[in-house]
């Protein structure tokens, strides 16, 4: 898999964190917006390197019984993925204010926000892929786009959410495609 295709669907992994952290964004304050969103986004950025790990270690059990459909398997998830994420961007949006850290929010927040990350693990199981590379650059994007998220929402406010997620859908949406259309057709 190309580094091209790793930082597209790091891109697209990371738009449900930074659609999170943009919304929480928009309840800091100046004193601390740096602090929160630091917070949010290492959380962020962990789960959402270590899941594609997990999800790569249980496809690679099942890769030898079904390698004839490993083409179709990945562009399913990445598919369904993506409408998934286009439909919750138009869906109701909680943006309620707590200026507080709690910690069982934020690994719940960390864990939700990286689901997408455990499918799209078990669709690299089926293609050559650096795994730890590939885990590594899916946590650092995430982790440094939820931050500029987190900032950034503090002040824009809800204007980018929705734009956020449907642009995060549309790129799992087009790699899907693409494993599909090289898999059929090259």
């Amino acid at each position: 898999m190309s580094i091209l295709t790793i930082l597209l669907t790091s891109i697209g992994l990371a738009m449900d964190a930074c659609a999170v952290s943009l919304a929480k964004g928009m309840c800091y304050t100046k004193k601390n917006a740096i602090k929160f969103s630091l917070v949010y986004a290492i959380s962020f950025g962990f789960f959402q390197g270590i899941m594609p790990l997990i999800g790569y270690t249980v496809g690679v059990n099942f890769t030898g019984s079904i390698t004839f459909l490993d083409h179709w398997i990945a562009f399913i998830l990445l598919v369904f993925i993506g409408i998934k994420m286009i439909y919750e961007a138009f869906g109701e949006q909680d943006l309620s204010c707590e200026l507080e850290i709690k910690v069982k929010d934020i690994l719940l927040l960390g864990i939700a926000t990286s689901i997408d990350a455990l499918a799209v693990g078990v669709s690299f199981a089926f293609f050559e892929v650096d795994i730890l590379f590939a885990c590594i650059i899916i946590g650092l994007v995430t982790f440094a786009l939820s931050f500029l998220s987190g900032y950034i929402g503090r002040f824009v406010g809800s204007l980018l959410h929705t734009y956020a997620e449907v642009a995060g859908g549309v790129i799992l949406i087009l790699i899907g495609s693409k494993i599909l259309i090289e898999h059929l057709f090259f």
